[in-house]
């Protein structure tokens, strides 16, 4: 179940609120002593992050399907996407799985069940465990606003507290707000800088065109600008894969590429998805001011549309 982008946190007593938490979303699967985690993708995470595994095999139930996000938590308990992408500083952060929902416990199909119910099925099922639950937070909306924002959190995921889980949808009963302005884009070019990247091109999906957002240089250190360049070069095509370039003309913050500039990139399938930041959109449909945070292995190209 999908949560759908909304500009403010809807208000009233049917609503509760959660931390948006900066991470992968992936399922729980517990069958006795057996625990999987599957990604949105359906990628098994399972051997990659042991201690989740290890962490399920305590709950205190024969069998559970969760549904959650795997965070990396530094020793302030802030998330760290760039820490838990690049499995780096493992002595600084902690791999933890946050668990906000379950579907399914010692047999029983919780999915049809109101939130507020499967709640209470989800508190039993990892007490006294390895697993974190994601509580509601307390409080109006405007102080839980305050307060996630202070501490520099991504966003807050509202949910009706009457909602049933619906699989695979993305529903108006889950509504996220984000405080950051950051999104997944494909990467569909970049610009070489010998055997490194030195500015990629990302862009979005309208329905099955690919358009593009705009050039990334920010954010990308010396061995990310080596290893994208690994990673894209063997996916070069003759064609460039961005229906709306060459621009007819670049903005006043260097958005869009004229022909004249279109030879010093490198076009690529788009396969590879990344997670960039930005202060905002421009008129012309590009990003301003943007940086690179992370790939996004767990995200299809094809799903990468404009939030």
């Amino acid at each position: 179940m999908l949560a759908t982008l909304a500009p403010q946190l809807p208000i009233g007593a049917g609503w509760s609120y959660e931390v948006k938490w900066d991470g992968y979303r992936a399922l729980l699967q517990k069958r006795g002593n057996t625990v999987r985690l599957i990604s949105r993708r359906e990628i098994d995470l399972t051997r990659t992050y042991p201690a989740i595994v290890e962490a399920a095999r305590s709950l205190p139930v024969q069998d559970a399907v969760l549904d959650g996000e795997v965070v990396a938590l530094g020793a302030d308990g802030q998330p760290s996407f760039q820490a838990l992408q690049h499995r780096t500083g493992a002595g600084q952060f902690a791999i933890a799985y946050y668990a906000f929902d379950v579907l399914e416990v010692d047999g029983r199909d919780l999915t049809s069940h109101p939130l507020s119910e499967r709640r209470d099925h989800l508190g039993a099922a990892v007490r006294g465990s390895g697993i974190l639950l994601s509580e509601p937070l307390p409080g109006t909306p405007r102080q839980i606003e305050a307060t996630v924002r202070r501490f520099g959190l991504e966003g807050i995921v509202a949910k009706r507290l009457d909602s049933k889980y619906e699989s695979g949808q993305r529903s108006g009963a889950w509504l996220k707000v984000k405080f950051q302005q950051r999104q997944e884009f494909v990467i569909g070019g970049f610009r070489p800088d010998g055997a490194v990247v030195d500015a990629l091109v990302v862009g979005y999906y309208d329905k099955r065109r690919l358009l593009a957002a705009g050039k990334v240089r920010a954010g990308l250190d010396r061995r990310l600008r080596r290893d994208l360049f690994e990673q894209l070069a063997p996916l070069s095509l003759e064609r460039c894969p961005f229906v709306n370039l060459p621009s007819e003309r670049t903005g006043r913050w260097g958005e869009g590429i004229a022909a004249e500039d279109m030879g010093a990139f490198t076009w690529v399938k788009p396969a590879l998805v990344a997670e960039i930041s930005f202060t905002e959109w421009t008129g012309g449909g590009s990003l301003r001011h943007a940086a690179f945070v992370a790939l996004r292995d767990d995200k299809k190209p094809l799903d990468v549309h404009r939030d």
